[in-house]
């Protein structure tokens, strides 16, 4: 499988622990090329490694702040290997590719193996991977450096986000921490419920 329009390469493997945990078609993947960032910043595979932390596969699986400690749709044993521009992550689980929608919380099955999903990722990132709001960044001169994802306000599942939304690049981690958070909160929630925003500087 080619892969075009890297803009990060994941550095040599130094996590032996995780790479004997994650499934065959995972570890194959990794063996050829440590996790990698594609399409601008659209398209995340995290890698076998210990450093940086945003890349490394087994701090969002099994560290302080790992994706199952989160989100409760997410399972201990499920696989985060990869996210988009925007957040959401995708799992493995049971050979299957599963998609977590961070703004809700909510998983679905995406894909029904990595190697299938990899290829459609390949033939149609914008359409797969939704590349829509990062497009519209790019026209505004924005740029998602290795490590960060694209913060969207008001979120795309509010009433309010079809007014306009803005966007802009903040570290990975500080986004998925919010996407969590909100999440939560919407889950105490009836669907048309109105919620209030409390804007904290620095916070979205």
């Amino acid at each position: 499988m080619e892969l075009d329009q890297i803009t990060f390469q994941g550095p040599p493997i130094d996590d032996p622990e995780v790479m004997g945990k994650v499934p065959e078609a995972l570890r194959n993947l990794l063996v050829q090329v440590n996790g990698f960032i594609q399409f601008g910043g659209g398209f995340h595979i995290r890698g076998a490694c210990r450093a940086p932390l945003w890349h490394s596969l087994s701090y969002v699986w099994a560290g302080p702040t790992a994706l199952f400690r989160l989100f409760s749709a997410v399972r201990d044993t499920d696989v985060p290997f990869a996210q988009d521009g925007l957040g959401d992550q995708y799992l493995l689980r049971d050979g299957r590719v599963l998609r977590l929608q961070a703004e809700t919380g909510e998983i679905g099955e995406f894909s029904d193996s990595l190697p299938s999903f990899l290829e459609a990722v390949q033939r149609e990132p914008v359409e797969i991977l939704q590349l829509q709001p990062l497009l519209a960044f790019w026209e505004e001169g924005g740029k998602l450096e290795p490590g960060h994802l694209l913060s969207v306000y008001p979120p795309f599942c509010t009433k309010e986000s079809a007014a306009g939304v803005s966007y802009r690049a903040i570290p990975a981690e500080e986004r998925i921490g919010f996407l969590a958070d909100f999440a939560a909160q919407l889950a105490n929630h009836t669907d048309g419920a109105k919620i209030r925003f409390v804007v904290v500087e620095d916070a979205i």
